[in-house]
């Protein structure tokens, strides 16, 4: 049997029945069969930056050849996202992590070489330190943790207007399990001033431009969130050395916020006594308006604030859209749910378009910041298309909305419900 999605795809918008045609005027053919799971055909109408995953590797991108059924969405920078439905596992492998990249990947990460290698800690501390990947192992307490690191603009194709950047659907996000020591810790050791309030991170990425003068991505996060024993300062990805795509040798993780302020390729933190205002910490870069603004409104920089703590989500893995099911038995739905705050409360899925809903199962998370597992059962009554909603709810009461959340410049934080298509078969 055909995929109902696909069909979808090729029919003319006129033969679309009128409850669905307002749904694609919203979301856009192209948002449309990527939040469903399928690739919808442009016909050559590619969006600017755009290239295929076989053009990229044949342009030189070699790192992606362990990748496995990676959307690639810009070669220069590389960037490239995840299918929903590869995106199962609970750890996520390194052949499924999405990538993100602001500039050049440096030859150190290139010849997995950490010979020398040190990382700074300075400005606003008592001690400033001088560490070597050694004296990290050796000196502070290793952990591992389970951490979901998530792009800032995961969501983005599916505002209306659309934004700039690059139009990540559902896929800029993992859980993979990271290795390395607990950032508060050495900061302890450097003995944080009280007029630190905030960080400054720093790599040595190489810049579009190959100017090594110039900075590639420069974020940092409050010293409260610093301070909390969830970041880390990590060396090693699912137990294996980090890789070059992915920060090598060291990164930091701090889960909850973007993963923008997860510094690859470190080697200093810097201690500020304002907030910090390195490349991509200004402007609208990773920032959303201070009050509401209707869609496509030009908002002064003034009125722009640090986007944080990302919201609740969540993700359907299992069935892959498209999938036929049995008419009249039970069917096994699953996925992850997380949330920039900590714990997710509850887990929701609907068959009917958001009427009614059924509470899923979900699974305590491994550790705080982890995603965590939901399973839920449900029956297609009838033989013919479905569609699986569902929707996760944080500590706080606050649900994912049925349509994007409010509007911003640069498509941040959108956490709309995912959605399957299914066949159920009679």
């Amino acid at each position: 049997m055909t995929d109902p999605i696909q069909d979808t795809e090729n029919r003319h918008s006129d033969d679309i029945s009128t409850a669905r045609r307002g749904f694609l005027k919203t979301s856009g053919l192209t948002a449309l069969g990527i939040m469903l799971g399928t690739t919808v055909r442009m016909d050559g109408n590619l969006a600017a930056g755009f290239v295929t995953q076989a053009h990229a590797q044949d342009s030189g991108f070699d790192l992606m050849q362990d990748k496995q059924g990676l959307l690639v969405l810009g070669d220069r920078p590389l960037n490239a996202e995840t299918p929903a439905h590869l995106l199962d596992d609970e750890i996520t492998p390194y052949e499924r992590l999405f990538v993100r990249m602001n500039g050049l990947v440096p030859q150190t990460a290139l010849d997995q070489d950490a010979e020398g290698w040190t990382l700074t800690i300075d400005g606003e501390v008592e001690n400033p330190l001088n560490l070597t990947i050694a004296d990290l192992k050796s000196q502070f307490e290793n952990v591992t943790r389970r951490l979901v690191i998530e792009c800032g603009g995961n969501g983005r194709a599916f505002f209306q207007p659309g934004t700039s950047g690059n139009q990540w659907t559902m896929g800029a996000v993992g859980c993979p399990e990271w290795t390395g020591v607990r950032l508060a810790d050495v900061l302890r050791a450097a003995g944080v001033k009280p007029s630190a309030v905030y960080t400054g991170h720093y790599g040595n990425d190489v810049h579009l431009s190959g100017d090594d003068q110039k900075e590639v991505i420069s974020r940092g996060v409050p010293i409260r969130k610093a301070m909390e024993d969830d970041a880390i300062i990590a060396w090693a990805m699912n137990g294996a050395p980090l890789s070059a795509l992915h920060g090598f040798p060291l990164r930091l993780i701090v889960p909850g916020y973007p993963a923008s302020v997860s510094q690859k390729y470190l080697n200093r933190i810097w201690l500020r006594d304002k907030e910090h205002d390195g490349a991509k910490m200004t402007g609208d870069s990773y920032r959303i308006p201070a009050y509401p603004v209707a869609p496509g409104t030009e908002v002064p920089d003034e009125d722009m604030i640090i986007l944080e703590a990302m919201p609740v989500k969540s993700l359907i893995t299992f069935p892959q859209t498209g999938a036929e099911v049995k008419a009249g038995d039970a069917t096994e739905i699953r996925g992850h749910a997380w949330c920039g705050k900590g714990d997710v409360a509850a887990v929701h899925v609907s068959l009917d378009y958001g009427q009614s809903w059924q509470k899923a199962d979900l699974q305590p998370a491994a550790n705080r910041f982890a995603w965590q597992r939901w399973h839920a059962k449900l029956t297609m009554p009838q033989h013919g298309y479905y569609e699986v909603w569902v929707r996760a709810t944080d500590q706080d009461g606050i649900s994912q909305p049925p349509l994007s959340p409010a509007w911003n410049p640069r498509g941040y934080a959108n956490n709309i419900q995912h959605r399957i298509a299914l066949a159920a078969l009679a």
